[in-house]
């Protein structure tokens, strides 16, 4: 618990820091645009001069958290510079949001989602967008939601709470490890769907085992039998192109401070139409929740909030447009892929499906005996190498576009030293 001299000292040690702070915030060039086709190696490398990860540190945990880069911590920390100055030009302008519909941030957004910006709510996190669809969702006691049973507890929790408060019914069909193709997980889908499955609602990207599912198929499927279709993107925006109105879903939800590397505290919720709108009951109201013609701005009104985080995301789309997110997919799903290859080469089990459709930025193997939590300690403590999985020995390794091959290498020896030094 802190006290007050605790705090001041802490506050002392941050005022002393700042001089250090701001160099290492300092503006560092972006590659050329044509550098990538002359040099890839020194492409990538000058966008891993963008981020703040000391060169020693490996990051292969991005699937918790990113790391945003020195153009959106410029524009967050510039963004608290301005706005509070408290000099915003109308005398009811104020730097939050949480209020107002705030276009000049859902827009940009929606347009690399794939979406309007009247079906785009910009959210705090996915807990929260998955909170909005599970607790609103119009359904009564008896029916059923489909989920997997590989969903994050943030997906799931909140189902779990509308179970337990009003009957719902939480059915969960078991995903294939790993799913050879994408029939393999329609087929488990559609044999689980009943007269009373309301709602389908699964990840995009497995937080477990990193498995891409065939999102437009499943939204079909769904559609076909008068089923709504529901996503949890937490892992999509920035690993893999997304078009969420091309895919078809009616509700689509995610963070943007995993893979798109966007400040923390930034969340949305997609809804596809009034159809859908008319259907999910705001759970956080304030002034304006119930006005129908504000479409998904009405799941905005959430309260005062923070302009700087938003400011942050648009600096985040922005250096992902410059870069592409063809070539960051491509990249991304080539670094997972080489790490992927070379478990399986020392014997790991691969719960990532061998169909390239299927894999994205994560490859999640099985290693036993080695302990996953004995092994995420050392690498961490002893190496500067942040892993992260499932007990007892699942590898949960997430390979954002800014990792060098070298820096893949120096995790699998470490990977090949501890399993000699523990006689596995």
């Amino acid at each position: 618990m802190f006290d007050r001299r605790s705090f001041l000292g802490s506050a002392t040690a941050a005022s002393m820091a700042s001089p250090a702070a701001a160099q290492a915030l300092k503006a560092v060039p972006l590659p050329a645009a044509d550098l990538h086709g002359r040099d890839e190696d020194a492409y990538w490398k000058a966008l891993r001069a963008q981020f703040l990860i000391p060169a020693d540190v490996v990051n292969l945990n991005v699937g918790t958290v990113g790391s945003s880069p020195r153009p959106v911590l410029k524009a967050i920390f510039d963004g608290f510079e301005t706005t509070e100055q408290m000099t915003q030009a109308g005398s009811e302008d104020y730097p939050i949001w949480g209020y107002g519909s705030w276009e000049a941030y859902r827009k940009p957004f929606a347009d690399f989602m794939g979406a309007h910006v009247d079906q785009m709510a910009i959210l705090r996190n996915c807990t929260e967008a998955n909170s909005y669809v599970a607790n609103g969702f119009d359904m009564k006691a008896g029916d059923e939601v489909l989920m997997s049973d590989e969903e994050h507890g943030s997906g799931e929790m909140p189902w779990m709470l509308r179970h337990r408060r009003y009957g719902v019914v939480v059915k969960k069909f078991a995903m294939p490890k790993p799913p050879k193709d994408a029939a393999a997980i329609l087929n488990r889908i559609n044999d689980a769907i009943t007269p009373r499955t309301k709602i389908i609602f699964v990840s995009h990207i497995s937080t477990a085992t990193g498995v891409v599912l065939p999102a437009k198929e499943i939204a079909a499927l769904a559609r076909s039998k008068g089923i709504v279709s529901a996503f949890d993107g937490a892992h999509a925006p920035g690993m893999i192109k997304v078009d969420l109105n091309d895919i078809g879903c009616d509700l689509y939800t995610g963070s943007m401070h995993k893979w798109l590397f966007a400040t923390k505290g930034t969340g949305f919720l997609y809804l596809r139409d009034e159809s859908v709108m008319d259907r999910v009951w705001n759970t956080v109201a304030t002034g304006g929740y119930d006005d129908p013609t504000r479409k998904a701005d009405r799941y905005m009104q959430i309260g005062s909030s923070c302009i700087p985080t938003l400011m942050g995301l648009n600096a985040a789309i922005e250096l992902a447009t410059s870069i592409g997110m063809e070539r960051i997919e491509a990249r991304n799903r080539l670094l997972a892929d080489y790490i992927h290859g070379q478990m399986v080469k020392r014997g790991a089990e691969s719960w990532t499906s061998p169909d390239p459709a299927l894999r994205g930025a994560i490859a999640t193997v099985n290693t036993p005996p080695v302990q996953r939590m004995e092994l995420q300690e050392w690498l961490w403590t002893n190496h500067k190498i942040r892993v992260r999985g499932g007990n007892p020995s699942k590898l949960r390794l997430a390979t954002p576009y800014f990792l060098s091959k070298a820096d893949i290498d120096r995790f699998l020896g470490l990977f090949d030293e501890f399993r000699k030094m523990k006689g596995a």
